[in-house]
């Protein structure tokens, strides 16, 4: 049995005095923190939740993000995180499509669902999740977390298996966010399939700065219950406050993108803390530029670096680059570029367009098949087809194989950047643009940045009579859009775009002067 919850009565069963989370001056044991979670599933299904209806969350990292992934499942139901960096359109596009009932709100977005509240068309309840001191008012039409904490505990719902457990939205190809369903089986199967590589080991410390609404973080999540881990929460990624984090907690592993390593290993006070205890950092979500994993390694040495490759229909993990072979010299030398090798139980492949496999060293679609496939994109069957067929997860990386298995990403099928970390599919921000009445064509793409790996650019044709600036057009975009899929340069053609035969715009042409001849298309 595959079970999220299964995990939680397991290691509250086996280190019963081991702390399963810290949070400032807040922090339980496992067996406490399952007491927690069956009175807080109590408490949610006191709201009315039914079997696969969604909870969803609007919060910075905590403890409590951390219970509700659990108590949600244990209630029944299916857990939904919004992404924080979101604006008010998007959130309720997410919320009305999924038809989440109950909202946990910290402080940091109260204000924003003030704002769109009375567009929302299936929540009923708001719980507030921040404490309140006796100066504090609880927002009007909110519950108080404590009083949904504060029940008896519910037996599990022992949901399990094929049953959806999280709903985790992604941009979308066409403009429309698409909702990826994940079960049982694909967290746990999947935090077991990188256990076995990634070198975790019970009650390891971990911390939590990465934005807990991503997918990698929930990797981590399940990684750390299934092994009895304790968890320590930081709002929010800042170099400094992660430096302390690991400083005085004795901090032994954690989960960045490249973005946040870079800042780290460059921020001028990092040698003013102790990392002693820091055995590895796993990174994803985004190439690694070499300049930034040599500086990593020159300024940490006695760390190890493992590169984690997936995406969020694969719960995440696909393959992983371990650090043995984060090494420049010697006969390990050589797959430093590559995201390495499947993890256990994943069959990896690449394919062409008429669905078959390649041969090593061809250049095709990165294709895997493994427990950790999604159920399927919610109430979107067709997209759901096209990306799984026949058994086999179909990424929109486009890469080759080596000799050895090493998987070399060399560029995007699906027409999508990822900046800091972050997916952007071009089609959501044309989808903004071309909202503007003085757009006539646009094109978004990706081009190399130093610190964000890829910046978001669009090349823009006017109407003819008409204007319009850089910077009209990026605010007109930021009141419909979250601000890192906005572009950040904008390019004005003065004839139309390039097209192809088939009409559609000839995006490779327009990236040439940013990226000229290299072996990748991808930073």
């Amino acid at each position: 049995m595959f079970s999220m919850t299964q995990m939680v009565r397991r290691a509250a069963q086996t280190q019963p005095n081991v702390l399963a989370t810290v949070d400032g001056d807040r922090s339980q044991t496992w067996p406490e923190f399952a007491h927690k979670i069956a009175c807080f599933a109590n408490g949610l299904q006191q709201l009315d939740i039914g079997a696969d209806s969604c909870v969803a969350i609007l919060a910075l990292n905590s403890d409590r993000y951390f219970e509700f992934m659990f108590a949600t499942p244990w209630a029944g139901a299916i857990f939904q995180p919004i992404n924080t960096r979101l604006a008010g359109p998007e959130v309720v596009y997410w919320l009305n499509d999924s038809e989440a009932t109950v909202l946990l709100v910290d402080k940091n977005f109260a204000p924003l669902i003030a704002e769109i509240k009375d567009q929302l068309q299936h929540v009923k309840h708001f719980v507030f999740v921040d404490d309140l001191s006796e100066a504090d008012e609880l927002p009007k039409g909110y519950i108080a977390y404590s009083e949904v904490v504060d029940n008896e505990p519910v037996a599990d719902a022992n949901r399990s298996d094929d049953d959806a457990a999280g709903l985790f939205y992604t941009g979308g190809t066409t403009g429309r966010s698409k909702g990826v369903i994940l079960t049982h089986t694909n967290f746990v199967a999947n935090a077991l399939q990188a256990i076995s590589v990634l070198g975790v080991q019970e009650k390891n410390r971990l911390l939590h700065v990465a934005p807990m609404f991503h997918i990698a973080d929930a990797f981590v999540c399940m990684m750390s219950t299934a092994l009895s881990c304790s968890n320590y929460f930081r709002p929010a990624f800042d170099p400094v406050s992660t430096l302390e984090a690991l400083q005085d907690h004795k901090i032994e592993r954690l989960v960045l993108v490249p973005t946040m390593i870079n800042m780290l290993v460059n921020h001028p006070s990092i040698s003013d803390y102790s990392l002693e205890s820091l055995q590895c950092v796993w990174y994803g979500a985004s190439p690694m530029p070499e300049p930034v994993i040599r500086k990593a390694m020159e300024v940490m040495p006695a760390v190890d670096f493992c590169q984690v490759y997936g995406q969020t229909e694969a719960a995440p993990g696909i393959t992983v680059l371990l650090p043995e072979r984060h090494t420049f010299e010697g006969p390990l030398a050589g797959k430093i570029k590559s995201a390495g090798q499947a993890l256990p139980a994943i069959d990896l492949c690449i394919m062409d367009e008429n669905n078959q496999k390649v041969a090593n060293h061809v250049i095709g679609e990165i294709c895997m098949r493994g427990p950790n496939i999604m159920l399927g994109y919610r109430n979107m069957p067709e997209q759901t087809a096209n990306t799984v067929v026949d058994g086999w997860l179909h990424t929109g990386d486009g890469g080759y194989l080596d000799d050895e298995g090493f998987l070399f990403i060399v560029d995007r099928v699906k027409d999508m950047i990822i900046s800091g970390g972050e997916n952007v599919y071009s089609a959501e921000v044309e989808s903004a643009l071309y909202q503007y009445d003085a757009v006539s064509q646009c094109a978004v793409i990706g081009i190399p940045h130093e610190k964000w790996g890829e910046q978001v650019h669009a090349v823009v044709l006017l109407k003819e009579g008409m204007t319009a600036d850089e910077a009209a057009l990026i605010a007109h975009c930021k009141a419909l859009i979250a601000g890192f899929k906005c572009p950040r340069s904008i390019s004005f053609q003065s004839e139309p775009l390039p097209l192809s035969g088939a009409g559609k715009i000839l995006k490779t042409e327009l990236r040439k002067p940013f990226w000229g001849d290299g072996d990748r298309n991808v930073n």
